[in-house]
């Protein structure tokens, strides 16, 4: 069958992040984001793509500095809360009922009970037609201890990381599922 450009949701599932930042006033903002890579290893740098009209990229702009946030599957509903459209003057954490984390080197807070934290500061921008493209440095990366063992191993199974796939019905929210099998980490 083939499949309209449109329908490349369906195909490629893609992670589900928080990114939080704080306006130049100091408003806390929240945002899902599913358009983000590294950019090859060790993730040292990571790509996000961002509409024109976002608080969360109108912050970045104004700060360059912004967390990565990964939230577990069982954080659905928070995660649906911050995807509504609140105004830039709205604290974002207040309404999702979000629990600070302090950052280590940089301003805006991480989300308390997430997987893991990437605080971020702006490398570079590349700007397009309708979106823009955001490169940021990772400064500091951090894991729930929760989640991580002393290697640094993730469980997957117990943390869940979010990420999701769109059909023609909407977003369904799915995280890894380990098969039995697989590759030794490098």
């Amino acid at each position: 069958m083939m499949l309209k450009p449109n329908m490349r949701s369906q195909v490629l599932p893609m992670p589900v992040v928080l990114i939080s930042t704080v306006s130049k006033d100091g408003v806390r903002n929240a945002a899902p984001w599913g358009c983000i890579m590294p950019i090859l290893r060790p993730l040292d740098e990571i790509l996000i793509a961002s509409w024109l009209k976002r608080d969360t990229l109108d912050n970045i702009r104004d700060t360059s500095e912004f967390v990565v946030n990964i939230p577990s599957v069982d954080m659905v509903e928070v995660v649906e809360i911050c995807a509504k459209s609140f105004p830039p003057e709205a604290d974002e954490f207040e309404e999702a009922d979000l629990l600070p984390r302090p950052s280590v080197k940089v301003k805006p807070p991480g989300i308390d009970g997430c997987i893991a934290w990437m605080e971020c500061k702006l490398v570079e921008e590349i700007l397009r037609e309708k979106y823009s493209l955001i490169v940021g440095k990772v400064v500091h990366l951090e894991g729930n201890d929760s989640f991580f063992d002393e290697r640094g191993g993730m469980d997957f199974e117990s943390a869940k990381p979010m990420s999701m796939i769109l059909g023609p019905d909407g977003v369904c929210y799915t995280h890894p599922a380990y098969p039995g099998s697989g590759r030794e980490g490098r």
